[in-house]
Formats: structure tokens, sequence, C-alpha cells
């Protein structure tokens, strides 16, 4: 889960990491108070989820409550990257000596988070990585002991600090790792981390990113299921806990088990297909659940067919195969369905769908063929 920046913000200050002056608005004329009350200078930053938000034009700067309002009203409303822009951020500007980054992330193929930092910040970490990887520090922290005061004093001696100021940096570098395990965060960065004319340190920008699966761990996020950038099906999807992808094919996909969906995914890309989602139901899936994913599915319009994949373990395939009626009875098959149903209760399973005049086939393959094939007739 993606966190907006003030509340990124609101976390970091807690932790006594210096952030700016600053208060959220959803009005020009919120924004022309909040400016005034500050007395200097300002950026006023859209409040929305998607990277890049500076270069796309979302944070403007006022010298003056006048010049503020009329930024707000540009920004307020607008639509940046596809998103709807509804509040912003007002913050006094902070003059930079020099502006760096610190984050820290998962490595997966090491198993364990790292902490980066680079002297280049306020750009994508990414394009630094590119354009002067000379400049990009890095230090895996071995999930046992953690990040320690030794791990923070060496990366900021080796962005150039020493003294109080070295003291002041590792700090924050300390601080922010606290706040990535409390808040068990994918990612957690500050960027840019703005050394100020008189030496101080400032997070001018923070990012959080909170693991979905330990949300039931921080109760107040996991109950704003409603999302900015997220499709109508992944809203519901979240609301019923089912895991659930928007893709941008027009198959639609159904399977319990990841690793049997991602197979299923592969199974229609070579025979020719496009998948328009990926949907586990996962083990065990009841009917109610199974006539869920299919509404979900069903309800995105750039899907001509759904192929459903089910290999019965836990799951059962009678379960499944009521749960195929059951929504067919609530909202009818609006677009062909291609059914592949083994395992677990399988006789009776394809019973109550022959009865129902409902076909199925043995084969994954075959069934991928199948529903390739309905997709590519459909469009």
């Amino acid at each position: 889960m993606k966190l907006y920046e003030h509340e990124a913000k609101t976390i970091v200050q807690k932790y006594e990491i210096p952030i700016p002056r600053g208060e959220l608005a959803n009005s020009s004329m919120q924004v022309k108070e909040v400016t005034a009350k500050l007395g200097v200078s300002v950026a006023i930053k859209a409040q929305i989820l998607v990277s890049g938000r500076g270069k796309a034009g979302g944070i403007l700067f006022a010298n003056s409550p006048r010049e503020a309002e009329t930024a707000a009203k540009k920004l307020l409303g607008a639509e940046i990257k596809g998103v709807k822009v509804k509040e912003v951020l007002v913050e006094e500007k902070i003059v930079a000596k020099k502006e760096l980054y610190f984050g820290i992330t998962t490595d997966r193929a090491k198993c364990s988070y790292v902490a980066i930092a680079s002297s280049e910040g306020g750009i994508d970490i990414e394009e630094v990585a590119v354009t002067m990887p000379e400049r990009i520090i890095k230090v895996f922290i071995e999930p046992t002991y953690g990040f320690r005061s030794y791990h923070a004093y060496q990366i900021a001696r080796k962005l150039g600090y020493m003294g109080s100021q070295l003291r002041d940096l590792a700090t924050i570098f300390l601080k922010l790792y606290k706040v990535a395990m409390d808040y068990d965060a994918e990612l957690i960065e500050i960027n840019p981390l703005i050394e100020t004319v008189e030496g101080k340190f400032v997070a001018a920008d923070s990012r959080i990113l909170i693991d979905d699966n330990a949300l039931f761990r921080h109760p107040e996020y996991k109950e704003r299921l409603i999302l900015e950038g997220e499709t109508a099906q992944e809203i519901e999807a979240e609301k019923t806990g089912l895991a659930y992808v928007k893709l941008d094919g027009n198959i639609g996909i159904i399977g319990n088990g990841a690793g049997l969906v991602m197979a299923t995914l592969d199974a229609v890309q070579l025979y020719g297909g496009k998948p328009a989602n990926f949907l586990d139901v996962g083990g065990g899936a009841s009917a109610d659940m199974m006539a869920s994913a299919l509404n979900i599915v069903l309800s995105d319009p750039k899907v001509e067919v759904v192929f459903i994949n089910i290999l019965g373990g836990i799951t059962r395939c009678d379960e499944v195969a009521k749960g195929i009626l059951e929504a067919k009875k609530r909202v009818g098959f609006t677009k062909p369905i291609v059914i592949r149903l083994v395992g677990t209760n399988e006789e009776e399973g394809r019973r109550i769908l022959t009865e129902a005049g409902v076909h199925f086939l043995d084969s994954m393959e075959e069934a991928a063929m199948k529903a390739v094939e309905i997709a590519k007739t459909e469009g």
C-alpha cells in the first residue's frame, strides 16, 4: 500500500526526523490562508499516488499568498498522469545547499533489506544508477543484526560528511530504518533529503510503501480500501479478499493458486492471446468466492472471454461449479466461458456443470487454445 506524502511525513516526524512546516489543503482559499500563516515562500504539492509528480507539473512554487492561491487553482481538480488532484500539501520552501537521497528497500535476490544513498537527490534514483552509478552507495542489511550505527556512519562518511553533520545524518538514517521496521515497509525513502545553507538536514519529500501482507498490523491503513490509481475491479477484489491484478489484454483469467494462475497466463500468451488480468481465488475457494471472482472479471469491458482453470486440491471442484452457476444466476454469462476443471470432487463438479449445460475441458493447453480462439473471433 502506497502512502500519500503527507501521511509519510506525519510518520517520519513522529520519529523526530525534521520535515518542512506545512499543512494539507483542499481549496485555493485554504492554500492562501496556510501560506499567509507560514509567512514564507511555499511549495504547493499535489497529493497523488504516482511517481514523477514534479516532472508532470504536480509541484508549484509561490512567493506570496496571492501567488499560492493562483497555483492552487491550477492544481486542484486537475489531472496529473490520469489522477485527479483533490488535496495539496502547502509547505515552506527550503533553500537547499545540497540534495541527497536515502532509502531502504528489499533485495529479493539477497533475501535482505538494502540501504541506498546518493549525493544526487531530487531525481529518480533509477536514473542516477544508470547515468552516475559511482554516486550510488549500497549497504546490505543482515536480517539478524539489522541496520546498525556503524552502517549509518559509514554511509554518511561516504557522502562526504564529518563532525556534527556526520552524526546528524547518521541519526536520520537510523531513525528511518526504525520507521521501515515498525511499518513493515517494502520501500521507504527521503528524496530529496536537503542539506540547508545552515548545515541542517530536512526531509523535503518522503515515500512509504507498506507490505500489503502486513496490513493486519496497521488497521488504520487497512481500512482505506479505495486507493487512487486502482481500477474498479481492483477495489472490489480488495473488499472481497481476492488477489487481482489488472492487465491490458482481453482474456479474463481465474485460477486457484498463484502458481497455477501464472502458468495459465503463460499458456494463453504461448498460444497468441493476451490476458486481461491475474485473479487467484486461493485454496478452498467457496461458491460465493467463485461467484465474486467471475463478477469482477466479467465487469471489465475489455474482457472478451473468461478462462477458468481449476486444479482441485484443497479447492473442491463441486464448490467451484456451484460458484460458476451462482454467478450465472446473478449476472448471466455475458461473455463466453472456457472451463478446465480437474481434481478433488471432479466428477461431482462436472456433473453439476453438465446438468446446467455448461461445458468444460480436461487439458489446460486445450482450454488455453480455445480461449484464445474465441477471443480472436469476438475481437
